[in-house]
C-alpha cells in the first residue's frame, strides 16, 4: 500500500470532543469522585516522599543537571551587567 492509499486515521471519542467540553467532563469525573469519597489526596507526607524520589531521579542525570546550572549562572551574570551598567 503506498502513501496515498494508505486511509487517514478518523477522530473518535475524546479526540472528536472540544476542548472546552472535555475538560468539562473530567471536572464533573474529579467532582463525583470526591463526592464518592474515593478521590485521592496527597498527605504532606506522601507529597514530601513524591517531591524526594523526583528530585532524586532528574539528579542521577548529571548532563541535565550540569545545563540547569550554567543556565542559571549565565542569568545571574546577565543581571549583574544590567544593573552594574
Amino acid at each position: 500500500m503506498t502513501a496515498a492509499e494508505t486511509p487517514t486515521k478518523q477522530r473518535r471519542g475524546f479526540a472528536v470532543i472540544s476542548p472546552e467540553r472535555q475538560r468539562e467532563i473530567a471536572r464533573l469525573g474529579g467532582r463525583a469522585a470526591h463526592q464518592r469519597g474515593n478521590a485521592h489526596k496527597f498527605t504532606v507526607e506522601e507529597a514530601q516522599a513524591a517531591g524526594r524520589k523526583g528530585g532524586a531521579a532528574i539528579s542521577r542525570d548529571r548532563a541535565h543537571m550540569a545545563a540547569i546550572g550554567r543556565k542559571g549562572g549565565q542569568r545571574r551574570w546577565r543581571k549583574r551587567i544590567q544593573h552594574s551598567g
